[in-house]
Formats: structure tokens, sequence, C-alpha cells
């Protein structure tokens, strides 16, 4: 039995209550924001009326694409193909979704007709939510009944003409008033080929309705059937590409819903991590005036203890200088104007004073110098949680108290790293405590003196300097320290670097025998043996230095240049041991 299926067009059935045929987006134009007036129905599927169309600026599609202007290959052959009358393509864009609308050979007025939009338009003027219904008869009086046969809405004079009419006496009148639950009341569908004749039928071959002329005039022999026959086909068709794109419009919901989602998640963590910031920020800047302030605390208090040692030693200096002037014009009163008797009594006392005067040790310079300086690149501690920069500092490096420390100062190896300690101190013979000095260290070959050897200078932040460099050939080098462009003590001096480190081809054992693993063949650079044949050396037996030895060389420490001469003893290959 055949599936019951409603039919997709072309019936008058009522809407449920309470249910409206109809929106504004339904019935008004998205460019005139009015009723629509002929709505035409874009490829893209949205509708706008046609005289809005026809206001919309043309373009060239061909322009668009590149046809007229391309200069490639392709589009040369193309040309070619296209016969030389064709003219460019019209079209225009959707003004809702902007798509490109390529326009038909009839312009705008050949786009197809939107009727289910004009049904929804007359629904909503019955309704009284638009402008009132015209006679389709005379265009001037307001509709009052419509002819559910001809399907035609009637004036009140147009209605009573329509009855007397023999042919259409017995067509069924029915008030505008009674229609407004209906959900089609749309005029019929006219041919546009024959004006006079509805399109009731469906050319298969065309795809496209077509009246009863077209029958038997253009679509003679083409296979035709009723539209209400073949509705269901087609309507099954439409609804298989629904049901295929219905999955899309539910993914792409999703998705937007997703991206809502990930939208909102966005802005809450940019709120978020905005609060850290300024919470952060906030912190660090209380800690930064926090520390500014410690460190003007710290500048005052140096600038009152400079002061006030400064002002000890001008009263000290004045006191003395007093005593002095006191002495000398009180002396030189006496050698002047004194008479011999007078200055033998009072001599005694005057050299005692005068020599007390000259005994008074004292500084001609003063006690405190003027140099403070603040380092902003240096780190202060935690403030506040938060790490901080800049210290005030009042030494100053001396490179004359300047010291080289290190075991490598005097001698290296080449191919061989080679380091040495720079200790900065100031004129007081203190270390400096921090980094930051100006420490350049040069060392030349006194062969090559235009071929310096790169060196690396690492301030270790604590007063000293890590120098490394790597002299690349043997003979004599010279090292020039300077601290602020001034040679430190014992800069500039000389380096001997000698050929590479010899290591030891055999092994450091305790005794041949272990360490061939009882192999009698096996020797050793100390020249012990034990019975038995073995020719290296053992524990307790003869030759045996009484500790652990190198078997090449004979040397003790594990941590020495190999003094194995090849060729001159016993062949290497019996001197090399195998270790365990």
């Amino acid at each position: 039995m055949a599936e019951k299926r409603r039919p997709l067009l072309g019936f008058v059935g009522k809407l449920p209550s309470g249910t409206t045929a109809g929106n504004s987006g339904k019935t008004h134009c998205p460019l005139c924001m009015g009723l629509f007036k002929a709505p035409r129905l874009l490829p893209c599927l949205h509708t706008v009326c046609t005289t809005c169309l026809e206001q919309l600026e043309p373009f060239s599609v061909v322009d668009i694409r590149g046809g007229e202007s391309d200069t490639s290959s392709e589009g040369s052959v193309f040309q070619e193909l296209k016969p030389r009358a064709l003219q460019p393509q019209i079209g225009i864009l959707c003004p809702v979704c902007d798509a490109q609308v390529d326009l038909p050979m009839g312009g705008v007025k050949a786009l197809t007709i939107d009727h289910l939009a004009m049904n929804d338009v007359m629904l909503e003027s019955l309704r009284g939510e638009g402008q009132g219904l015209v006679c389709d008869l005379c265009s001037d009086r307001e509709v009052e009944k419509r002819c559910q046969t001809c399907k035609a809405n009637l004036c009140r004079f147009c209605c009573q003409a329509h009855r007397r009419q023999k042919k259409t006496t017995y067509h069924t009148m029915v008030d505008l008033k009674d229609l407004k639950g209906y959900s089609q009341i749309g005029k019929p569908i006219l041919c546009p080929a024959h004006p006079a004749e509805e399109l009731r039928l469906f050319c298969e071959l065309c795809d496209r309705p077509v009246c009863r002329d077209c029958v038997v005039g253009e679509h003679r022999e083409h296979p035709c059937d009723f539209t209400s026959n073949v509705i269901h086909k087609h309507g099954d068709s439409v609804r298989e590409l629904l049901r295929g794109t219905q999955p899309h419009v539910e993914a792409l919901e999703e998705a937007l819903a997703q991206i809502k989602g990930t939208n909102s998640a966005v802005q809450e963590r940019v709120k978020a991590v905005a609060a850290d910031i300024r919470t952060f920020s906030e912190g660090y800047i209380k800690a930064i005036e926090e520390h500014r302030d410690k460190l003007l605390k710290q500048l005052e208090d140096i600038r009152v203890q400079k002061e006030n040692s400064l002002q000890l030693q001008k009263a000290q200096l004045e006191q003395l200088l007093a005593d002095m002037r006191t002495g000398v014009e009180f002396t030189e009163h006496l050698l002047t104007s004194g008479s011999d008797l007078e200055i033998l009594i009072t001599k005694g006392v005057v050299v005692e004073r005068l020599t007390k005067l000259n005994k008074v040790e004292y500084s001609a310079h003063p006690g405190v110098n003027e140099k403070i300086s603040f380092s902003p690149k240096e780190k202060a501690g935690l403030c506040r949680g938060y790490e901080v920069y800049g210290a005030i500092n009042t030494k100053e490096v001396d490179p004359a108290k300047c010291v080289l420390q290190g075991e490598d100062l005097h001698r290296a190896r080449e191919k061989q790293p080679a380091s040495f300690i720079v200790l900065c101190k100031d004129a007081t013979g203190e270390s400096m405590g921090r980094g930051g000095d100006n420490v350049q260290v040069t060392v030349i070959p006194n062969d090559k003196k235009d071929s310096p050897v790169k060196t690396m200078v690492h301030d270790n932040k604590d007063g000293t300097y890590y120098v490394s460099y790597t002299p690349k050939e043997p003979g004599t080098y010279t090292v020039l320290v300077c601290v602020k462009e001034q040679h430190v003590q014992g800069s500039p001096f000389t380096v001997t670097v000698r050929k590479r480190h010899r290591s030891h081809p055999g092994v450091f054992h305790c005794c041949t025998f272990c360490s061939s693993g009882g192999q009698k063949t096996a020797r050793c650079a100390c020249g012990g043996t034990m019975p038995g044949g073995y020719l290296g050396c053992g524990h307790g037996h003869k030759g045996h230095p009484g500790r652990p030895h190198w078997s090449c060389c004979g040397k003790f420490a594990e941590k020495s240049e190999c003094t194995w001469a090849g060729g001159q003893s016993a062949p290497r290959s019996l001197l090399r041991t195998v270790a365990l």
C-alpha cells in the first residue's frame, strides 16, 4: 500500500489555532523593509523585491572571474572557444549574504517568483498587519470576498458582476474575514508564456511546470503529467536532499555553539589572566617602590655617615690648625720681639709644645671619598617575594690592588683550556664583593702578535672573574689583564705553553697478574716478574713497587703525563695490559 504523503503545493488547509503563517522575515523585504512586492527567489534562497533587485549595481561575472582580463593559457583557450558575439554575463550580489547571483538572459525579472512569500504577504494583509488588498479585477477598490474557484480577490462591485456572469455563477465566494485561519490563499500561478492558462502540468524532460497550451505546443512530445501526480516523486527527492542537509545544519549549529562556548571561555580566561597580571603588576610595583624607598634611605644613611665623618675630620683638623698657628705665632713673636733672657726663660715651654704638635699624626686627605654609584642590573634579592634589581655601591675598584690567582697563571698546554682568577679590590685592599667591573684580558703569542688568542671572562658577581683561554700552539705567550684600562698587579705576565699532555697508553693497575687476568706474556714498565714464566709484576714478587702504578711508564700518579718513549724499551704491545 502506497504511503500517504502530504501534498507540498496547491492545497488549502487551515492552520491550528494560535499558529501564524508567517513573520516579518517571510513577508518583508530585507532591503526596503516593506511588504514584498513581486518577490524574487535568489539561488541562495533569499527573497527580495523585484524593484529592490533592479536598484542593485550589477557587475560583469566574466570580469570578476578573470575571463576578459585573464592572460593565462587556460583563459586564452577558453576565449578562443567562446563565440565572439557572446556578451559577459551580468551578476549581482545578494543583499543578505553577499552571494554572487548570475542573472539569466531576461535579467532580474527572469528570476523565479517566490509565490510562497506572496501567499504570506496576503495572509498578513488579511490579519490587518499589512496594507489593504485591492481587487484583482478593477485594481481600485478594497477586497471583500474571494472566489475559491478562480482564486481571485474581488471587491463588492466585481463580486456582484462575477455572480451575474453565466460562466461564474456557481463559483464559491468566501468573505475575507473567514480566510484568516487558512495557510494558502495565494492566487493561481499563471503560465508566463500563456498568461490566460494556469500551470497545472509538469514537464519531466524540461523539469518545469507547464500549462495546457505548452503541452500541445513547445512540449508536445515531452513526457508531461499533472502536478498532483508528480509532486510525490519530486517531493521525495527534495525531502532526501533535506535529510542530507539537516545534519550539516545541526553540525554547524553545534560548531557555532562550541565556538561561542570557546569564545566565552577565552573571555573568562582573558579576564582571569588580566586579573593575575594586574595583581602581579601591582605587587611588583609595590615591591619596586619599597625597594626604591630602601635604596633612598640607604643613600641618605651613607650621606649622613660620610658627612659626619668629614665634619669630625674637619673639626679635628681645624683644632690642630689653630694649635699650630698659636704655636707658630707665639714662637715667631718670641724670636723677633723677646730678649735673650726672655727667650731662654720660655724656651722650655715652647720647645715642649712645638715638639708635641710636630708629633701629632693627621691625614692630609679626606677620610672618605665621594665614590657613590648605583648598579641597576645588580641583583638585590627578594622584596615582597619579587626579585628586585639595583644596589648602591660605595666601593671603587683599584687596579693596583687587584690580584691574579690560579695554577695556570704561568703554564699551559697546547689545545687544552687554561684558566685563572682575577680578584678585584678597592683602594683599602678589601674585596669588591660584587661584579660589574670592566675586566679586559688579552693573550698574545710572542711569535704571532697579530693573532691574539680568544679569551672568555665570566663575572662571578662576587668580585672575582673567571678567565679562560685555549692556546693553539706551544710557545711563549704574553697575558695582559686590565681593569678600567689599567694593569692589575702582575700584569703583563708570560705563560709557557708546552706540547699537549701525553695520555697513558697502558692501564693504572695494582699488578700485571690482576689487570691481565693471569696472562704470562703481559709485561709492566715497573720491571717486576713472577715465578712460573710470568713476564709481568705481581703482589709481593720481585720488582713490584708495592703500590698502584701505570703499566706503560711505571708512574705512581694516576693523573699524570706519560713519560714512556716508544721504541726505546720493550715493545708497546707488551707494555699495555688488559683491564678487567
